[in-house]
């Protein structure tokens, strides 16, 4: 495979998911870690991606701007938020996680809509305080400086401590089978405790993650209540989905 060719699927595979691991990715290319690496570089220097330890993140993950442009599949997943926003209702109290679609959702919450909305991501919180009606409540904890969002124990035991009406949350990869997987542990625990946390969940979920997996679980798929794919709902795409009990919107 050209240089050329990898880079691509490097930078395809950030963009879909956010975050990447280099063994992931030279298993995937079946090349070495020394030559993903050296990709990554490249990319980093090239301002494609950013470079963290053990891996890469996409630039859209990492930016601290509400309004920013550079994000994977920006039009789907505004079509998910949109979609999600109609669940809202006046009064309701809901979770809204970290990453790109949950922060589209948290810029188009309605401005005279009241909410209590209790948040793990920096940047969603900071969205949420320009709502006039809603009130915003950032679960504590250790910060994850990538991904700007709140991690370990503490945020865990806060996470015990509430019950929300809905909770919105993303995932970095979704299958009828296996359910819910990320690549990241503690990331997997904080979700486990806002599923917990919440009398419903939906899933929010651009179409290109279905049908992948990784290794650590977080839940199986009819734990789900909901799942918002940018796609509509009679879509063959979601017919594996609909054998479980769960609503495709």
């Amino acid at each position: 495979m050209l240089k050329e060719e990898r880079q691509q699927t490097i930078l395809s595979e950030v963009e879909l998911h956010n975050r990447i691991l280099l063994t992931d990715i030279a298993e995937t290319l079946d090349v070495s870690i020394d030559t993903v690496r050296r990709d990554v570089k490249e990319l980093d220097a090239e301002k494609k991606l950013r470079k963290v330890h053990g891996g890469a993140i996409s630039l859209g993950f990492t930016t601290n701007s509400a309004r920013n442009q550079n994000i994977y599949a920006l039009a789907q997943k505004r079509i998910i938020a949109q979609k999600a926003a109609t669940m809202l209702k006046d009064g309701g109290v809901v979770f809204i996680d970290g990453g790109t679609t949950c922060l589209e959702l948290a810029q188009l919450i309605p401005e005279n809509i009241e909410l209590t909305c209790f948040t793990i991501s920096l940047p969603v919180a900071m969205e949420l305080s320009n709502k006039p009606n809603v009130t915003v409540i950032m679960v504590g904890g250790q910060i994850a400086k990538e991904a700007q969002i709140a991690i370990g124990a503490n945020t865990i035991h806060n996470l015990a401590e509430i019950r929300v009406d809905f909770s919105f949350i993303g995932t970095g990869y979704v299958d009828a089978m296996y359910g819910l997987t990320e690549f990241d542990w503690d990331i997997v625990q904080i979700k486990k405790a806002v599923i917990k946390a919440s009398k419903k969940t939906v899933l929010l979920s651009i179409s290109e993650k279905l049908n992948s997996q990784h290794r650590y679980k977080t839940c199986d798929i009819n734990t789900i209540n909901t799942m918002i794919t940018e796609l509509d709902s009679d879509n063959v795409l979601l017919s594996p989905f609909k054998n479980h009990d769960i609503k495709i919107l």
